[in-house]
């Protein structure tokens, strides 16, 4: 797949640039690394007052390899602000002409810059290319800022399309 370049009318968008990036390149661990870090810590402090423990990070980072990200049936995209590697969204397909968008991530100090909406929006991109016509995600009661950006980006709030635990609000948008 070629690589993609969006650029939006504000000057802060366009010095982004979303590209396809292997699963397992160095540039997609550091951002899964720090992504799962994030989001893992966070549910442990609300629930349980304490971060991941570091054993439980090692394993639940090693067995999430993203190998579902992959082509030809997926597709992980990072994000460059002025070239440095800035956030990540991952698309795969499921059945039915249906994707699932996951992994999507900016680096704390990268955040509020336009980075998060470019990156939804080349991962739908992204799932029209590999055929599917609606994309569904889930996500967490405590990751609002992810919930009012799907809202925000057309997403609406459906009944659930999985089972995963930690799945608390599920989101579905058409693509054609």
């Amino acid at each position: 797949m070629p690589a993609m370049t969006t650029t939006a009318a504000s000057t802060a968008s366009t010095a982004w640039t979303i590209a396809p990036e292997p699963f397992d390149s160095p540039v997609a661990a550091a951002l899964w690394r720090t992504y799962y870090t994030e989001v893992s810590d966070r549910w442990y402090l609300l629930h349980e007052g304490r971060r991941t423990g570091a054993a439980e990070l090692e394993r639940e980072i090693a067995a999430r390899t993203g190998a579902e990200l992959a082509p030809p049936s997926g597709q992980l995209l990072v994000g460059r602000y002025y070239g440095e590697a800035a956030g990540s969204a991952g698309v795969r397909l499921l059945e039915g002409g249906t994707a699932e968008l996951t992994r999507v991530f900016v680096y704390e100090g990268m955040r509020g810059k336009g980075g998060a909406a470019l990156l939804v929006r080349a991962a739908e991109d992204a799932a029209r290319a590999l055929g599917a016509g609606r994309m569904v995600l889930d996500t967490r009661g405590d990751l609002v800022e992810a919930r009012a950006l799907y809202a925000r980006l057309g997403y609406e709030e459906t009944e659930p399309h999985n089972d995963d635990v930690y799945a608390e609000h599920w989101f579905r948008k058409d693509l054609s």
